[in-house]
């Protein structure tokens, strides 16, 4: 098999730019492209765009549906797409449909892709006009989380109920490749290199079959890792196995947000039910640390009350490896892991926070408050909460990207 080295999520858009740019101004590529970060709101089907760094003031706002009624007429004159469409807002929509999972923009900043896990499809959206450039269709009836290759070229979309991984050519939507995954795909990375692509499929997390004994009913979880030029499989890794290894048989192996290490030779993620993460040595195949984190006494352990099965679900590194940066989403709160000793910093609370990524210089980490609609961002090097700024509803997924350096929203 040939050498793989998984990638650092976002790592990429972080180091090339450089820090310290004070908060109120732009920082900008030398092509006339401002950095910024896009946050999805998946209840509202907006995303809002705010400053990468400093005070994350927010530029503008986009409408990710303005195919809406469109949608919608083709939803109920299909009853099957119509009873998919309902099952989606009454599970995994918390009663709300889901307009906005996953979105990033393209190279030359003119454009965001999204994925819309109601509409089952993927988007291009001119960032000029609001107008989309194209449409895909996922397989099945639900579209999930995605990733971008390095280049930023190709993205990858997880179809969640056809147990299948599209890869689109980001400018024109046309499929460049398929493979099939475990039961659910969810989180996609590409390696550095853009050689290899990851998925972990996540099982069933709508049941209420929540006890470790019937964990087996969730499905066949695994890691798919791929040839991201042929889309064949080159390794299947399942961490059931590994778990079992250690001791921990009533874990789940539901492998939920992932994070690699600067060098590629671990990987970080989160797992159903669980209050921490685990590292995972990717040469030896093994788990090598387990970390667990503190439960918020007013959670409880109810399984059942735990959204989609995640605990915690959340997950980001500081580009240069030393800290991690935990969202505690059932537990209402967020914290900075020191890498080396695996000690948590401070709990900042948080409401139902369900995302972390890595502001564009690399000092904080921005979370998503779903539960507040509201982004957050901790410093790093302290581990304090140090500002927090208003979204629209239910932000969730929250994404490093580009626009034009003098863009505003259409119809501003």
């Amino acid at each position: 098999m040939p050498a793989f080295r998984p990638r650092l999520l976002c790592l990429a858009a972080a180091l090339s730019l450089a820090a310290g740019v004070p908060a109120s101004v732009a920082r900008a590529d030398a092509g006339g492209l401002r950095e910024v970060l896009f946050v999805g709101n998946n209840w509202d089907g907006t995303a809002d765009i705010i400053a990468s760094t400093g005070d994350f003031a927010r530029i503008g706002r986009i409408d990710v549906v303005p195919d809406k009624e469109q949608r919608l007429a083709e939803i109920n004159a299909d009853p099957v797409k119509w009873v998919y469409f309902m099952a989606i807002r009454n599970s995994v929509g918390e009663g709300h449909d889901q307009f906005v999972d996953d979105m990033y923009s393209t190279p030359d900043g003119r454009s965001v892709v999204v994925s819309r896990p109601s509409f089952a499809d993927v988007v291009s959206i001119d960032l000029a006009t609001g107008k989309l450039n194209w449409r895909f269709p996922v397989s099945g009836y639900r579209a999930d989380h995605m990733a971008v290759s390095p280049d930023g070229t190709r993205v990858a979309v997880s179809a969640s109920t056809s147990n299948t991984v599209h890869v689109l050519d980001i400018v024109t939507g046309r499929q460049l490749g398929s493979f099939a995954t475990g039961d659910k795909p969810h989180e996609n990375i590409f390696t550095k290199d853009g050689k290899y692509l990851w998925n972990m499929a996540i099982g069933d997390v709508n049941t209420a079959l929540d006890a470790p004994w019937l964990d087996w009913t969730k499905g066949d979880r695994h890691i798919t890792v791929v040839d991201a030029t042929t889309y064949k499989p080159v390794k299947v890794i399942d961490m059931r196995e590994r778990l079992d290894a250690i001791g921990l048989k009533d874990y789940s192996d539901a492998v939920r947000p992932a994070v690699f290490s600067p060098d590629e030779s671990k990987l970080y993620f989160q797992v159903s039910f669980f209050n921490g993460f685990f590292e995972y040595d990717v040469a030896t195949d093994r788990i090598t640390r387990t970390k667990t984190l503190p439960k918020n006494p007013a959670t409880g352990d109810d399984r059942t009350t735990f959204v989609n099965d995640s605990r915690h679900h959340g997950l980001s590194m500081r580009p240069d490896g030393g800290k991690l940066c935990v969202a505690g989403t059932m537990d209402d709160y967020a914290t900075v892991v020191d890498r080396a000793t695996l000690q948590e910093g401070p709990l900042v609370p948080a409401s139902k926070p369900y995302w972390a990524t890595v502001s564009g210089d690399g000092r904080d980490c921005v979370i998503s408050e779903s539960g507040a609609d509201q982004v957050t961002a901790i410093d790093f090097a302290t581990g304090r909460k140090r500002v927090s700024v208003p979204v629209g509803d239910h932000p969730q997924r929250v994404r490093l990207g580009h626009v034009a350096a003098d863009w505003t929203a259409p119809g501003s």
